[in-house]
């Protein structure tokens, strides 16, 4: 049985959550990469709701986007997420790399989201 590379995330992610959960007075700070894009967001697990969100697909961020690497990008979703967090009175979560390794583009929205303000 061949074992897919998005079912071994699934797996590494389920493995992470099963430890890693968000409170409102410290939510989750969940990210996802997909091959073109990245989201963020802020939940809080004890009332199953996300609280903030952002993505390099947003209205707001889409004309900062052109011309910009990956990385950069995520680096500005990462900002952009904190800016919106602090906005709601957060500031501290715990962060939740989705199962993916935590370099790159992930990595990059981590040190946005703390350049922003948040602490993790």
């Amino acid at each position: 049985m061949a074992k897919s590379r998005s079912a071994a995330r699934e797996r590494r992610h389920a493995r992470v959550r099963a430890h890693v959960s968000g409170t409102s007075a410290r939510p989750r700070l969940n990210v996802f990469r997909s091959v073109n894009e990245i989201y963020a967001q802020v939940i809080d697990d004890s009332a199953g709701q996300t609280l903030v969100a952002a993505s390099s697909i947003d209205k707001e961020l889409r004309e900062k986007m052109k011309g910009l690497k990956k990385a950069e990008q995520a680096k500005l979703v990462g900002k952009a997420v904190a800016e919106r967090a602090k906005s709601k009175g957060i500031e501290t979560v715990v962060f939740d790399r989705g199962g993916f390794r935590y370099f790159g583009r992930v990595k990059a929205l981590a040190d946005g989201a703390r350049e922003g303000g948040l602490q993790f």
